[in-house]
């Protein structure tokens, strides 16, 4: 099916203007994703891209676009954290409410995975969530910062390199990072979701997706019915899936089978 894409920009969860981009079919989309992206990345990640535009191919239109500070979106990322990447999320679904269609689906990559399992559901028309070598918690990202810059934790600001670039960390973030209780969260979730990881994942231990997994199946005492959760093996992939590009293709088809499957059911 061919594709096209559009440039979008729309107010964020914090005020500023977030940079988009819209990968749709040429014909009636046969159902609407929004994608976000992880940490410090962008909408113009490698395998970001591919997804969606694969995904644009396979008939559905996916919005992807630049959290707060990031990317081409405006702001300060110093001044961003969990709960306002949670807000960023939500004005994305509004913004693609408004002037596309109502979202089924939510897509993250890991942070962005994070994010996006948190608030399945609390988005009423989402039907379900994708999250791709996501983490089962928020906190262990702090513990991660505080050791690259121990100045933070000590001084309340530091400087983390990631990926050859320098970002200025306050302690406010690290706070709602180990604030935000994504493992209670997740035990509410009752719609479909679906996780890939690798079992090689060297950022994320693939003892994440296992955890979530657990979190998402398994119930006890007053908790709702549990999530139908699909656990995905991605054998060898590294965890921006740039190593092998049959990872990408594969990662794609996989989330696009299971996107119609959501759309039937």
């Amino acid at each position: 099916m061919v594709r096209r894409s559009e440039r979008v920009a729309f107010a964020g969860g914090s005020g500023f203007q977030l940079s988009g981009i819209v990968d749709l079919p040429d014909e009636q989309p046969l159902g609407t994703a929004v994608f976000t992206h992880c940490f410090t990345c962008n909408k113009d990640l490698k395998a970001i891209v591919r997804i969606s535009r694969g995904l644009a191919e396979a008939g559905y239109q996916v919005l992807r676009y630049d959290l707060t500070g990031l990317g081409g979106s405006q702001g300060d990322f110093s001044q961003t954290h969990f709960s306002s990447n949670r807000d960023d999320l939500l004005a994305a679904c509004d913004f693609m409410s408004q002037h596309y269609a109502a979202v089924d689906l939510l897509i993250g990559h890991s942070f962005g995975g994070a994010c996006s399992l948190s608030l399945v559901e609390q988005i009423g028309s989402v039907r379900g969530v994708v999250a791709v070598a996501a983490p089962s918690d928020t906190g262990h990202l702090a513990d991660l910062l505080v050791r690259r810059d121990p100045k933070i934790a000590s001084q309340g600001t530091g400087s983390v390199s990631i990926g050859g670039r320098d970002y200025i960390i306050h302690d406010s973030m690290l706070a709602d990072f180990r604030n935000f209780n994504l493992p209670a969260t997740l035990r509410q979730v009752t719609k479909p979701a679906m996780l890939l990881h690798s079992p090689v994942d060297e950022t994320l231990g693939f003892e994440h997706a296992l955890r979530l997994f657990a979190l998402l199946t398994q119930r006890s005492g007053n908790d709702p019915e549990p999530s139908p959760t699909s656990l995905i093996c991605l054998p060898g992939a590294d965890h921006l899936l740039v190593r092998n590009p049959a990872d990408i293709e594969f990662v794609t088809a996989a989330i696009a089978a299971w996107f119609k499957r959501l759309m039937n059911d």
